[in-house]
């Protein structure tokens, strides 16, 4: 067997332990000018660095996040999209997602910068009233997801709508 395919030892030289299988991971990659994946916003449980470029942040069942996914050639822009994602737990069905494990609820999806630039002036009117975007009522992206793909203003959220998901929360539990 040549030693370009000898079987070689697990690598144990990792910066941190793989996280717990119940979370959604997210792999996060950035190369200059040619594909840059983030995290606009959401509260990750874990992160396990890859290499100066790569990274996979982790997120709990029922956490929301959106993920921005760009890239370009040498052309241009090949790729803007825009997710927000609820992550499930395992034992819920899920869409799958480019670098999202094992997938997740899509609540909003748009592609092409415009869209995208859109929806991420709506995250930052809700964080302007001072409401952390990870926290706003999941329906509230599905409605603004709706009313953008046919080119209509979403309608604003609130802090009374927001006061209203907090108590429907209380409620459920």
């Amino acid at each position: 067997m040549s030693e370009v395919f000898a079987p070689r030892a697990a690598s144990t030289a990792t910066v941190s332990s793989p996280p717990p299988d119940a979370l959604t991971h997210v792999e996060l990659t950035h190369i200059e000018k040619r594909i840059e994946n983030w995290i606009r916003f959401g509260h990750h449980a874990h992160e396990q660095l890859l290499d100066r470029r790569r990274r996979i942040l982790s997120f709990p069942p029922g956490c929301i996040f959106a993920f921005v996914r760009w890239a370009s050639n040498d052309f241009g822009t090949v790729v803007s999209r825009l997710d927000i994602v609820r992550c499930v737990a395992p034992d819920e069905g899920y869409q799958t997602l480019p670098f999202v494990r094992p997938g997740g609820e899509i609540l909003l999806r748009v592609d092409g910068w415009p869209k995208v630039e859109k929806i991420l002036q709506q995250i930052d009117a809700v964080e302007a009233i001072g409401i952390d975007a990870a926290t706003v009522a999941p329906d509230h992206w599905c409605h603004v997801a709706h009313r953008i793909s046919v080119g209509f203003e979403p309608r604003a959220y609130t802090i009374e709508r927001h006061q209203a998901w907090l108590k429907r929360q209380e409620c459920g539990k």
